[in-house]
């Protein structure tokens, strides 16, 4: 028996109807943010949610982001202090993350939050992923779209070689702009923070509205992307590379030339908008081991070199 695709189409009125139609039933869609695309499903619904951990194969332990289209939205669902408003008011609608106290009424399902007394909360900027928002009228829990693990998608193509006919719907809205997963922020009872995930928005940006970073803590897996091993390209990666062997498919940085390079310019934001394409373009290559040029910590550079430890790990 034939399997079919998964249904591509653009993210234009008529793609956001379906899509809003088809969560709002039940179904899994993948879709642009302006960080990754994300495997989006009612958050509210315990099958749907369940969905997307079959789909990924995703451990059960590891909780969900859920995407809100405002803070009113979020207020519903968990607790928001005064930090959590001034976090918003300065990156929402953006690529920030909160892990703040799950409200006792909040209606998501219990497999969002992985039983956690918290949950993880975005609102995110991209058009397409605040439209779908809408549309479904649903919280949605949106995890990255592909297999748990593996490489993050940046393109809709990225989406269908991963995850096949797990998913009802691919809407196509181009390749997204930040490349990287978003930061997250955990707001501790003791009126501390710690960062969980670093991403777009740097710990610097987050200190300047929250003041220093340090908390009571909350150990083990909070929130997405903690995992030691992740975002791999399933061959062995190695870091800090100068200079690659024979048979390493070698991402460049700045200077340092390679078979692809993150960027030329040695522009951190670029290299991270082409990280996963680079590193998906290194797992289909001829090469069974990939290298990668070394590339500077400051700023956005801490996510990406968090991002390659973990691949290679």
């Amino acid at each position: 028996m034939e399997v079919k695709p998964p249904l591509l189409v653009p993210a234009d009125a008529a793609g956001i109807a379906r899509a809003g139609r088809l969560l709002r039933d039940g179904g899994l869609v993948a879709l642009p943010t302006e960080t990754v695309y994300g495997l989006a499903a009612d958050a509210t619904s315990a099958a749907a949610v369940a969905a997307i951990y079959r789909a990924k194969g995703r451990p059960s332990f590891n909780p969900l982001i859920v995407h809100v289209p405002d803070l009113a939205a979020a207020g519903a669902l968990a607790v928001v202090d005064g930090r959590a408003q001034a976090l918003a008011g300065a990156f929402w609608p953006g690529a920030l993350t909160m892990v703040l106290p799950l409200r006792a009424d909040a209606g998501l399902a219990g497999a969002v939050t992985a039983g956690l007394p918290t949950v993880a909360l975005r609102c995110p900027a991209h058009a397409v992923m605040r439209a779908v928002l809408e549309a479904s009228g649903r919280p949605l829990a949106a995890p990255s779209a592909n297999r748990s693990g593996m490489v993050s998608p940046t393109t809709a193509s990225h989406v269908a070689a991963s995850l096949g006919p797990a998913v009802d719907l691919v809407l196509d809205g181009g390749a997204c702009a930040a490349g990287i997963e978003s930061t997250i922020v955990a707001l501790r009872g003791d009126g501390g923070w710690d960062l969980l995930r670093p991403g777009p928005i740097t710990a610097e940006a987050v200190a300047q509205v929250l003041g220093r970073p340090g908390g009571a803590g909350g150990g083990g897996v909070e929130a997405p992307g903690q995992l030691a091993s992740h975002y791999a390209p399933g061959k062995p990666l190695r870091l800090e590379a100068q200079v690659s062997e024979k048979d390493e498919f070698f991402i460049g940085f700045g200077a340092v030339a390679g078979d692809v390079n993150l960027s030329p310019a040695g522009d951190l934001a670029e290299a991270a908008a082409r990280l996963y394409a680079c590193l998906h373009l290194a797992a289909a290559a001829a090469q069974p081991r990939i290298a990668v040029a070394p590339v500077p910590a400051g700023g956005i550079g801490a996510a990406i070199n968090d991002r390659l430890r973990r691949a290679a790990a």
